[in-house]
């Protein structure tokens, strides 16, 4: 993806955020005066502002924008999908990828839109259980196509850096509708995404 400007992602930086990261930062004992953290509330807000800003994107809109109708009707599969998002619980990242497939019913979508809603949901805060479901529900609802499938394997740094500090650990997520509830499909569809294609 080519570099973007932050302002390029309509992203606004609010007196208010700013101030709060400030008086974070002093209430942990430091010194908001110094050079290393003079502009750190800044760019603590802006980075939190573009790491949540899925709230303000439509994922289904997403999806509509880029529908055409086809009659394709077999499998569908983008796989290794970069994700990066915060667990809710102590706004920490987990990181990973997504696994997707549909089998389409009328319509297909332009492939760079199903990227962009796993990001629109990870740009939130979030548990990896709900952004599996949310991804699904989405593509099952506004393509409606005969089945949709979505795994996720993920680190999550709340685990690895706090807590137990396992930092071997992956946690794998999976949700199934329509046609990926026959076994056998479920089951091409899995094959598929854990061998290397040459």
């Amino acid at each position: 993806m080519p570099y973007r400007k932050f302002e390029e992602y309509n992203i606004k930086v609010t007196d208010d955020v700013k101030a709060r990261y400030k008086n974070i930062i002093e209430d942990l004992g430091e010194d908001t005066s110094r050079d290393g953290l003079l502009k750190t509330p800044e760019r603590a807000s802006k980075a939190m502002q573009f790491l949540t800003q899925g709230y303000q994107q439509d994922a289904s809109e997403i999806l509509k924008s880029a529908m055409f109708a086809e009659s394709y009707n077999e499998m569908v599969i983008v796989k290794d999908i970069e994700l990066y998002s915060l667990c809710e619980h102590h706004i920490l990242p987990f990181f990973g990828k997504a696994h997707i497939a549909y089998i389409p019913n009328g319509h297909i979508v332009g492939l760079s839109k199903i990227p962009r809603i796993v990001d629109v949901f990870a740009r939130r805060l979030q548990v990896q259980e709900r952004l599996t479901e949310q991804i699904l529900d989405c593509i099952n609802n506004t393509l409606k196509p005969e089945g949709v499938a979505v795994v996720i394997e993920a680190s999550h740094m709340c685990m690895m850096m706090r807590g137990v500090q396992k930092q071997n650990s992956t946690t794998t997520t999976s949700g199934f509708r329509g046609a990926f509830k026959n076994i056998e499909t479920r089951t091409e569809f899995l094959k598929l995404i854990s061998e290397k294609l040459s």
